[in-house]
């Protein structure tokens, strides 16, 4: 075994550590009290290997901060969880939350791992890639098992090869639109499933939510879920394919005792809407059509907004622990 210790972590590699620390401190309080309220034996099998990860994860990371003479961050504790609280969603809602987290771990541990350079850093990310897929796929086939895995439509399949001919291929606000190619149905059906995910988990924050403000905060955020949901609904619907998602309203409870703090609420729905962003953006490069990129554009100027609310809310109530930084050499020189 190799040691690292005389090689400083680079900026990337700090950064990116620092922050699985923040999303597996929170990730845990979540499924800690999912656990105390489950009830399929199924889903409570994958939501005690999710537990299992997460905290083989936090281990490790505070390895590495120990190494490196690195504060641990505060990052989310016992203090963000009321384990005694009502279950706030059903049992498919754990599902459903555990892939879409899958998903976006697979995206985030990709992209540490290629910006790694150390090599028990680039060995972490590694392996925290081969288990993540392995949950993601035991979490997938569950919810095909159950019934409740909406698949991609079918489109059909070419007798020959083609090349694009006409440049009203790129149209699609003045000329007559083509019909939606397989890369943009892809995308637009999972921005749709991330919107009904994130309906329903903001819905049931705006119930149990205790400040005031905080509840506001998350009602604007349900109504633009909603809008941004109907808006890829909207667009299968022209060619006549379903939506690839549904509304997920109906598995959150009438519970108004919050499981969690607000400071996790709101940091969890601005992580979702830091993915969003992304996602948008990515959908959009492979989107040949117009006026998608128009779509994509708003959306994204809109979640842009709302997570610069979300931002300045953590900020006012000393929420938002400060990443770690680059030197301010001017401050310095005084």
């Amino acid at each position: 075994m190799k040691h690292y210790e005389h090689i400083d972590l680079t900026a990337s590699e700090i950064s990116t550590l620092w922050t699985a620390y923040q999303s597996d401190t929170m990730g845990i309080c979540g499924v800690k009290h999912f656990l105390t309220n489950v009830e399929d034996e199924q889903i409570r099998l994958i939501l005690e290997d999710t537990k299992l990860l997460l905290e083989e994860h936090i281990t490790a990371l505070k390895v590495f901060f120990n190494k490196e003479d690195h504060p641990i961050p505060q990052g989310f504790t016992e203090q963000d969880v009321n384990l005694s609280a009502p279950r706030l969603f059903s049992d498919r809602l754990y599902l459903e939350y555990i892939l879409n987290m899958t998903t976006i771990s697979l995206a985030v541990y990709s992209l540490a791992l290629s910006v790694a350079e150390r090599g028990d850093v680039i060995d972490y990310y590694a392996e925290n890639l081969r288990k993540i897929k392995d949950l993601h796929i035991q979490s997938k086939e569950l919810a095909k098992d159950k019934g409740v895995y909406i698949r991609t439509p079918h489109i059909p399949k070419p007798n020959q090869i083609d090349f694009v001919k006409k440049q009203s291929f790129l149209a699609g606000w003045f000329a007559e639109r083509r019909p939606l190619i397989g890369t943009e149905i892809m995308n637009i059906v999972f921005n749709a499933k991330r919107n009904a995910i994130g309906h329903a988990v903001i819905t049931g924050f705006s119930q149990v939510a205790k400040s005031k403000e905080v509840r506001g905060y998350f009602e604007k955020g349900g109504n633009i879920a909603m809008k941004q949901l109907e808006i890829f609904s909207s667009i299968l619907h022209e060619d006549n394919l379903h939506e690839g998602s549904l509304l997920m309203t109906a598995e959150v409870t009438d519970s108004t005792v919050s499981p969690f703090s607000d400071k996790l609420m709101v940091f969890l729905v601005t992580s979702l809407i830091a993915t969003g962003m992304g996602q948008y953006g990515a959908s959009m490069s492979v989107s040949p059509r117009h006026d998608l990129g128009v779509h994509y554009s708003r959306l994204i100027a809109e979640i842009g907004k709302y997570s610069n609310e979300g931002a300045n809310l953590m900020i006012d109530n000393g929420w938002m622990e400060q990443p770690p930084i680059a030197a301010d050499r001017k401050d310095l020189a005084k």
